[in-house]
C-alpha cells in the first residue's frame, strides 16, 4: 500500500474509533439512568478504543501536520481516564454520592477546552472537517460538564450530542473510504480529498507535531490541582489518580514519538513532565493505605527546579517561548519544596493554574505553526541574529544535528534524559525515611519512574543509534533502580534482609565491573559514571545484609548524582551548541581497532548522496569499505587501485576457494574489451543484469582493461572470474562514481553473512576505512551464481542457487540463445529477461536508502561449489 493509501486508511480507522466511541457514549446517556451498557462494560469498551484511536493517529503521516493528530491523542487521553474511573464506579471503588463527579470533571472540562482550541485552529487553518469534528466532539463534553452541575438539562442532551459526533465521524470515514476505493473518482460532498491532499504536499510541516499534543496533557494533568483550588471539585482523591497517570503514560509515548522527529530538548521535558504526572497521582493514591499526607523529599525537588531551569535555557536558545514556558515548571518545583503537604498545598496548586494556561497559550501556538503558512513568531529569528554577532555561542545546525554514532537511527540521542534520571534517582536516596512506612515518602516515582522506566527507554534509544556499551549500561542499571526502589521504598524486604537479594546485587556488581573496564576504551566521563554507580550497588549489598555504615548510602548516592549531573550538562550542551560542550574526556586506554581515535571508522548514512561521494573518495585514495547491496553487506575495493584490492584479500584473510568477484555498474564499462567476449555470453549478460545473479565468465584479456595490473590475481580464479551488475541504486552509483570493484563478504571466512551495517565494523574492525550505512537487509539470501564458461556450447552449471531460481536463469538464456538461432537442451519455457521477469511478479528490493545485504560473489562460506 502506497503512502496516501496507507494515510486514508488510518484516518479511516481514526473516524471511525472516534464515531465508535461517540456511539457507546450516546447509548449509555440515551438509556440512563437504566444503564443500558453498565458502567464496567462501557469503560472497558472506552479503554480498548484508546489504544486504536492514539495509533491510528500516530500513524496519519506527521509529515503532513495534520490536526488529526492532536484530535486523536486528545479523544485517546479522555477515554482512557474516562474508561478507568467508569471501571472505578462500577466496581465500588467511588462510593460517595459526588465521588464520580469530582473525578470526571477536570478530565471533562479540559477536554472541551482543548477541542476547542483545535477547532478553532481548524478553522483558521484551512481543515474545516476537523474543526466541525471538534467543536461537536467539545460541545458533548461541555454538555456532560452542565449535566454534573444541573440536571434539569437531562442526558438526553448529552446523548444527542454524542450522536452527533458519531454521524460526522461515519460520514467523514465513509467519504474517504469510497475515495481511496474508487481512486478518487467517487467522493461525498464536503469529503473531496483531492483539493486536501494539494495542500498538504504543498505545506511542509514544521517543527515537531507532537509538542501540541504533550502541552494539551500538560493542562489535563494541571487541570485537576486548578480544580480544587478553585473549588471545582470537593478534594484530591483516589479517582484523580486515573487522569495523571494517564497523562504521564501519553508523555511517555510522546517523549519517544519526539525523539523519532528527532527534537531532543523537548522529548526531555515531556520525560521530565511524566515524572511529576505519576509523582502526583502517587501522592494522591498514598491516603488510600496511609491515613496521612505523604511527604516529598526536598532536596530531590530543589535538583530537579535546576534541571528545568537548565534545560529552558537551552531550550530558548532554539525557542525561546518553549523555554520560557519551562520557567512555570522551575517554579512549580520550588512551590512542590517549600510546601510541606507537597501536591496538597495551596502554593503548588496556585502555580498548577499558571501551567494550565502557559499550555494553553503555547499550545494554540504550536497547533496553528503547524498548518499555517504565515507563522506566530516564537523568537527563534531574533535568537539566531544575537548569536550571529557572538564569536562564543553557536547553535548547532544542519544535516549532522542528530547523526548517529553508526549512521543510521531514525531516533535523536536520548543521553540527556537517561543522565537526568540518573541525577533524579540518586537523589530521592538521600531522603531519610521511617523505615517501618517506607511509602511515606514519596520515593519511588522517581526511582522507579526515573531511575527505571525512562532510563530503559534512554537504552533503547542509544541501542537504536548503535551504542552498544551505553545502552547495555543504562538498561542494567535501570533494571536495578526499579528492582532496589520497589524492595526498599515500597515495603517489599520489610525489615528482615534476604541472602538472596545479597546474591542477586553481587550479581550485578560483576555485570557492572565489566561495564566498568570497557567504558575505559569508551571515555573518562563514562568510566566515572560507571564506576561511581559502583558506590552506589556497593551501598545496596551493604544494606541486604544489615553492614551499612551510617550516612555511606548518602554519600554514595551523592557522589553518582554530580557524576551525572555533569553528564547530564556535558550532553545539553553538546547536543544545542558548538564549540564550548563540556568535555566527556578521551578513552582512558586504546588499543589497535578499540576505542574512539584518528583510525576509527568511518559510519556514512546511504540515504544521502553526500555519503555515496564520501565513499567514492576513500575507495578512489585506495580504501576498503563495507556498503550495502541487493543481498547481503560487502567489503569492496577499487580496481583502479590495486594496491586496495590487495588490501581487501588481507583484511578477510581469503581462502583459494573463496576468490574475489568483480562488479559493475553497466556493461559500457566492458565495452572497451567487448570484442574479447563471444555475441551470445554479451548477450545473456546484458539480458541478466541488473540482478542479483552472478555469472562466472572466463578470465582472459579483458581484466587488463580495468586497470587491477598484478593485484588480478586476488580476483576469481586462474580460469574464471564472477562478475554482477547489482540491483540496488545506491550500489550502482557508487560504482559510477568509482567505476568497477572487487568484491567480497564483509565477514571473516568461514562466518555468516553481514547483515546489517553494524556487524562490519564488529567483524572487520580497522581492517575497514567506511561503512555505508542502510541498516537491516532487506534480503537474507545470496545471489545465484551461475556458470558461464562454457555457455557457447548451450550449456550453463549452477555455483550456487541463491535468491534467483534455477528456473528463471535458464528461461533468460533460452530468449538469448533463440535469438541466436541456438536451442537449448534444458531451457522449458520462453522469456524477455530478466526485465520481463520482474514485471511477471519476480521482483527484488532495489535497496535504496535500507541496508541491502552486501553480496559476496564467489564467497559463498557455509555453500559448496556444485554444479547441477
Amino acid at each position: 500500500m502506497g503512502g496516501s493509501g496507507a494515510e486514508s486508511l488510518h484516518s479511516c480507522i481514526a473516524l471511525l474509533a472516534i464515531a465508535a466511541g461517540s456511539l457507546l457514549l450516546a447509548v449509555h446517556f440515551y438509556s440512563s439512568p437504566q444503564a443500558l451498557i453498565p458502567s464496567t462494560a462501557l469503560g472497558v469498551l472506552l479503554l480498548l478504543l484508546s489504544p486504536l484511536l492514539a495509533y491510528a493517529g500516530i500513524r496519519r503521516s506527521a509529515r503532513n501536520g495534520s490536526l488529526l493528530v492532536a484530535l486523536c491523542l486528545t479523544l485517546s487521553a479522555l477515554w482512557s481516564g474516562y474508561g478507568v474511573i467508569l471501571v472505578l464506579a462500577g466496581q465500588g471503588a467511588l462510593p460517595a454520592p459526588g465521588d464520580a463527579r469530582d473525578a470526571l470533571l477536570p478530565g471533562l472540562a479540559t477536554s472541551t477546552l482543548a477541542l476547542l482550541l483545535q477547532a478553532l485552529v481548524g478553522f483558521l487553518s484551512g481543515e474545516p472537517f476537523l474543526a466541525l469534528l471538534a467543536t461537536a466532539m467539545a460541545l458533548a463534553t461541555s454538555h456532560e460538564v452542565a449535566l454534573h452541575y444541573s440536571s434539569s438539562l437531562g442526558p438526553s442532551a448529552v446523548a444527542c450530542s454524542h450522536l452527533l459526533v458519531c454521524l460526522l465521524g461515519g460520514y467523514f470515514a465513509l467519504g474517504r473510504i469510497l475515495y481511496f476505493l474508487t481512486k478518487g473518482r467517487v467522493a461525498l460532498p464536503g469529503t473531496d480529498l483531492a483539493e486536501k491532499k494539494a495542500q498538504e504536499q504543498g505545506w511542509a510541516s514544521s517543527g515537531n507535531p507532537f509538542v501540541a499534543p504533550g502541552l494539551l496533557l500538560n493542562m489535563l494533568w494541571a487541570s485537576v490541582f486548578c480544580c480544587r483550588l478553585l473549588g471545582v471539585t470537593h478534594r484530591l482523591f483516589v479517582g484523580h489518580v486515573p487522569w495523571l497517570w494517564v497523562v504521564g503514560t501519553f508523555q511517555v509515548g510522546i517523549c519517544v514519538l519526539s525523539y523519532r522527529a528527532m527534537d531532543v530538548l523537548m522529548a526531555t521535558a515531556f520525560g521530565f513532565t511524566a515524572i511529576l504526572s505519576f509523582a502526583g497521582g502517587y501522592s494522591l493514591l498514598h491516603p488510600t493505605w496511609q491515613p496521612e499526607e505523604p511527604a516529598l523529599p526536598t532536596p530531590l525537588l530543589v535538583v530537579f527546579s535546576i534541571l528545568f531551569a537548565l534545560l529552558a535555557l537551552f531550550l530558548s536558545l532554539q525557542s525561546p517561548v518553549d523555554g520560557l514556558y519551562l520557567l512555570v515548571f522551575v517554579t512549580y518545583c520550588i512551590a512542590l519544596a517549600c510546601s510541606p503537604r507537597g501536591f496538597f498545598a495551596a502554593g503548588p496548586q496556585g502555580v498548577a493554574v499558571a501551567i494550565f494556561v502557559a499550555s494553553a497559550s503555547v499550545a494554540l501556538i504550536h497547533l496553528y505553526n503547524v498548518r499555517a503558512r504565515a507563522k506566530i513568531p516564537t523568537g527563534q529569528g531574533a535568537v539566531r541574529a544575537l548569536l550571529a554577532r557572538s564569536s562564543l555561542l553557536r547553535l548547532r545546525e544542519g544535516p549532522g544535528l542528530h547523526a548517529p554514532y553508526l549512521g543510521y537511527s531514525k531516533y535523536a540521542d536520548a543521553e540527556i534524559l537517561a543522565y537526568a534520571c540518573s541525577v533524579l534517582a540518586s537523589f530521592a536516596l538521600t531522603a531519610t525515611g521511617d523505615p517501618q512506612a517506607p511509602l511515606a515518602t514519596v520515593v519511588i516515582p522517581w526511582v522507579v519512574v526515573a531511575g527505571g522506566i525512562l532510563k530503559l527507554l534512554g537504552g533503547s534509544v542509544a541501542f537504536a543509534r548503535g551504542k552498544t556499551l551505553e545502552s547495555s549500561a543504562f538498561i542494567l542499571y535501570a533494571v536495578m533502580w526499579i528492582i532496589w526502589g520497589l524492595a526498599r521504598f515500597a515495603g517489599l524486604q520489610g525489615t528482615s534482609r534476604s541472602f538472596h537479594a545479597a546474591v542477586g546485587i553481587v550479581a550485578f556488581v560483576l555485570f557492572n565491573s565489566f561495564v566498568v573496564f570497557c567504558s575505559l576504551f569508551l571515555n573518562t566521563a563514562w568510566f566515572f559514571y560507571s564506576l561511581t554507580f559502583m558506590l552506589v550497588a556497593g551501598s545496596f549489598l551493604l544494606d541486604s545484609i544489615r553492614a551499612l555504615p551510617a550516612g555511606y548510602d548518602i554519600a554514595a548516592s551523592l557522589i553518582f548524582g554530580l557524576v551525572s549531573f555533569y553528564c547530564f550538562l556535558a550532553a545539553l550542551a553538546s547536543s544545542t551548541l558548538q564549540g564550548v560542550c563540556l568535555p566527556m574526556g578521551k578513552p582512558m586506554v586504546q588499543l589497535s581497532g578499540v576505542g574512539a581515535g584518528a583510525t576509527k571508522c568511518l559510519h556514512l548514512p546511504a540515504r544521502k548522496a553526500s555519503s555515496v561521494k564520501r565513499i567514492a573518495d576513500i575507495l578512489r585514495n585506495g580504501g576498503t569499505c563495507g556498503i550495502p547491496t541487493d543481498t547481503v553487506y560487502v567489503l569492496v575495493a577499487a580496481c583502479s587501485r590495486p594496491d586496495a584490492v590487495e588490501k581487501a584479500h588481507r583484511s578477510k584473510r581469503q581462502a583459494q576457494d573463496r576468490p574475489m568477484s568483480l562488479w559493475i555498474s553497466s556493461l559500457k564499462q566492458l565495452e572497451p574489451a567487448r570484442h574479447l567476449f563471444t555475441p551470445l555470453l554479451w548477450d545473456f549478460m546484458e539480458a541478466a543484469w541488473p540482478s542479483p545473479i552472478s555469472l562466472v565468465i572466463p578470465r582472459g584479456e579483458w581484466l587488463d582493461f580495468l586497470g587491477m595490473k598484478d593485484s588480478a590475481k586476488y580476483v576469481g580464479t586462474p580460469q574464471s572470474v564472477a562478475v554482477r551488475i547489482p540491483d540496488c541504486s545506491v550500489t550502482t552509483h557508487l560504482i559510477d562514481l568509482v567505476g568497477p570493484i572487487v568484491v567480497t563478504s564483509a565477514n571473516p571466512t568461514g562466518e555468516a553473512d553481514t547483515t546489517h551495517h553494524n556487524q562490519v565494523y564488529a567483524k572487520l574492525g580497522d581492517k575497514v576505512d567506511a561503512v555505508l550505512c542502510g541498516g537491516p537487509s532487506p534480503e537474507n539470501i545470496a545471489s545465484t551464481v551461475v556458470d558461464c564458461t562454457k555457455i557457447d556450447t548451450g550449456n550453463i552449471g549452477f555455483f550456487r542457487v541463491g535468491i534467483i531460481p534455477k528456473s528463471q536463469v535458464l528461461q533468460i538464456l533460452e530468449q538469448v540463445q533463440k535469438k541466436h538461432l541456438v536451442v537449448p537442451s534444458s531451457a522449458t519455457s520462453p522469456t524477455t529477461g530478466w526485465e520481463e521477469l520482474q514485471a511477471r511478479g519476480h521482483t527484488v528490493h532495489n535497496g535504496v536508502g535500507r541496508a541491502a545485504l552486501g553480496e559476496p560473489g564467489l564467497d559463498p562460506d557455509s555453500e559448496h561449489h556444485t554444479r547441477f
